[in-house]
């Protein structure tokens, strides 16, 4: 007997914790120069947002959703040629991550506190998938935790190309996301 309930203390912390996405918002920014506007950093953002992530020691496994049709700037005319031409939300509406690894956070995990974490996991934009990292933080408070993570990356990585219209002076060959999402423990 007592070695079943050492096994049990020793088998609860490694056990998986999942939680689900409450709300949440992903954003694009690039910086772009404007014929008689200047530098500036376009941004788009939207609140389409689902998922959820099992996390067990730092590995982790699950899927998170952005709906890219619903992406939206200061510009509706950067935002339909986004959808039209950059993304091609009409044949690819959405963008998925779906993370294999966390680092940063303590085991167990806490039910109190901020970590500087580090989240590795596939990115899928269109039809191409690649391995990104997004740096950031958990905050976890009860049975709610807030991420803020960002990750950054070239146009070609993701074969996007840059957009070119006649107002639009240049584009940078970066592209930063980043997201906010409240988690909750399921």
């Amino acid at each position: 007997m007592r070695w079943l309930v050492w096994t049990l203390v020793l088998l609860v912390p490694s056990l998986a914790q999942s939680f689900e996405v409450v709300s949440g918002e992903a954003r694009y920014r690039v910086r772009e120069q404007l014929v008689q506007i200047g530098i500036t950093d376009a941004v788009g953002t939207t609140q389409a947002v689902k998922g959820q992530v099992a996390l067990q020691g730092t590995r982790a496994t699950g899927e998170f959703v952005v709906d890219l049709r619903e992406l939206r700037s200061d510009q509706q005319r950067r935002d339909n040629y986004l959808r039209q031409n950059t993304l091609q939300t009409d044949r690819f509406p959405i963008a998925t991550f779906r993370p294999k690894e966390v680092k940063g956070l303590p085991s167990p995990l806490p039910q109190r506190g901020k970590f500087p974490v580090q989240v590795v996991g596939d990115l899928t934009i269109r039809d191409v998938t690649q391995e990104v990292v997004w740096e950031g933080e958990a905050e976890f408070s009860g049975e709610e935790v807030k991420v803020r993570l960002r990750t950054e990356f070239p146009f070609e990585r993701f074969q996007l190309t840059q957009p070119r219209v006649p107002i639009l002076l240049s584009v940078e060959n970066r592209i930063r996301l980043e997201v906010d999402l409240s988690l909750r423990r399921k």
